[in-house]
């Protein structure tokens, strides 16, 4: 009999496809061209193509993210200033409790 484990949660398996044959210059051609008929106005525009130019303008849209990434900081190193201001503060709410409570 199997239990119930909040620790070990099975993930869903991923779909991962390998194409067989995918030739990159060939699909930035097709791109180019897209993007050209596109600006003379034979093809209508669509959501689909704004997709890469809207990527990381939010980034650039935060001053706060902005600066962040202007300083080299990533994910990672906020992660690790936001755990030690809560251990410093956690570490001052004893010290306090202790003086000044006890």
């Amino acid at each position: 009999m199997a239990l119930f484990s909040f620790y070990s949660v099975r993930k869903p398996r991923q779909f991962d496809h390998k194409p067989i044959y995918w030739d990159s210059r060939r699909e930035a051609l097709e791109e180019r061209v897209r993007k050209v008929k596109r600006e003379m106005g034979i093809l209508p525009d669509r959501p689909e193509d704004y997709k890469p130019s809207i990527k990381g303008t939010f980034v650039e849209g935060t001053r706060h993210l902005r600066k962040s990434k202007s300083k080299g900081e990533d994910m990672q190193n906020r992660i690790y200033k936001n755990m030690r201001l809560l251990l410093v503060l956690a570490v001052a709410g004893v010290l306090f409790w202790y003086l000044f409570l006890k």
